[in-house]
């Protein structure tokens, strides 16, 4: 009996003097817990509808992020203007108001005049060779640039390459633009690509491109395919000219204060994100490209009142010889630089 009430009280003392030693051990054992995993959340604007290609895109990277993050990126996409139109949201993302967007390359012309790259005429052989030009070294210098005006740049995004149509004459060799009145956006290159074979570049808002072209106040655009089909512009033009001639595209930029505050764990995901959606938005624009493009010979099929003209080789290079005497005009770096044309240029 004695044993045993002896190690009962052995025990109980124990006990009791071991409450505060305890209660510093839990608070050890509490401080030594991971913290809960902080989370984030990413708001993705952009103007264009959700079956588009920058439209799959962006939903397609919320998808992947929110993968590969766990849960810890809570990625908001918000389409069709929903939040910013392109010529505020540049403005938003420094303030950190949204976090994420992919505006047209015109949309930085104040910030860095050298996107203007992607302006110039039949500076590239084919998709392949754009891809390899906006992926490699020069695509990275332009990167860098936007990154150093206080944004992330982590993407370019197709629309596609530019088509010449017109409503007076087929434009089949370069002389046959003489005297053609052609809608440009706002572009010192676009200007001089139509001055040099002739033409009367008129800087006009896209969305009075098409009553423009039916009441005969312009002659003639450019326009990738999907503007051309959406917009129905073929249905007031009488010739389209597949001239691969131009492209256009999109930049996709980060909030600088929201990437700063990301975990170095969480930037790598962005980025591999990123980089799978960006294979998925080219895949998207060329099966969008394509699927638009057999609509329209449908179109000129059934009515006959389009004729679609495929330029050979040859007339190509007649179009490339007399658009590309432009070019040195660009080489100021305060214009495009003159590393940046011959590095697309040379890119293999």
């Amino acid at each position: 009996m004695k044993g045993i009430v002896s190690s009962a009280a052995v025990a109980s003392m124990l006990l009791f003097t071991g409450c505060g030693d305890n209660k510093e051990e839990t608070k050890t054992a509490e401080a030594a817990k991971p913290a809960a995993a902080e989370k984030f959340v990413l708001k993705f604007s952009h103007v264009v509808s959700p079956n588009t290609p920058k439209g799959k895109a962006a939903d397609y990277f919320e998808k992947r992020l929110e993968e590969l993050s766990e849960g810890r990126i809570d990625v908001q996409v918000y389409p069709s203007s929903q939040l910013y139109k392109d010529n505020a949201v540049l403005k938003a993302l420094k303030l950190d108001s949204v976090q994420m967007a992919a505006p047209s390359f015109s949309k930085f012309g104040k910030i860095v005049p050298q996107l203007a790259l992607f302006d110039l005429p039949f500076l590239f052989k084919d998709v392949d060779h754009l891809h390899r030009v906006q992926d490699g070294e020069v695509g990275q210098k332009l990167k860098d640039m936007v990154t150093e005006k206080g944004y992330v740049a982590l993407a370019f995004w197709d629309n596609g390459f530019k088509q010449l149509s017109s409503s007076k004459k087929p434009l089949i060799l370069p002389e046959d633009a003489e005297g053609q009145k052609f809608r440009i956006m706002s572009s010192k290159v676009l200007e001089a690509q139509f001055h040099a074979v002739g033409g009367n570049p008129q800087m006009m808002p896209f969305s009075e491109v098409y009553s423009g072209l039916q009441q005969g106040v312009i002659d003639a655009a450019e326009n990738p395919i999907s503007n051309i089909y959406t917009k129905k512009f073929h249905e007031v033009q009488k010739y389209l000219t597949i001239s691969d001639h131009g492209y256009l595209g999109y930049l996709v930029v980060m909030s600088q204060k929201f990437w700063n505050s990301l975990p170095a764990d969480l930037q790598e995901d962005v980025k591999q994100a990123m980089k799978d959606a960006t294979d998925k938005e080219r895949e998207f624009a060329a099966q969008l490209n394509n699927e638009q493009f057999e609509l329209i010979k449908e179109y000129a099929d059934k009515t006959g009142k389009l004729e679609i003209i495929n330029l050979n080789e040859e007339q190509k290079d007649a179009w490339r010889n007399a658009v590309s005497k432009i070019y040195p005009e660009f080489y100021d770096a305060d214009n495009i630089g003159e590393d940046l044309i011959k590095g697309a240029l040379n890119t293999k």
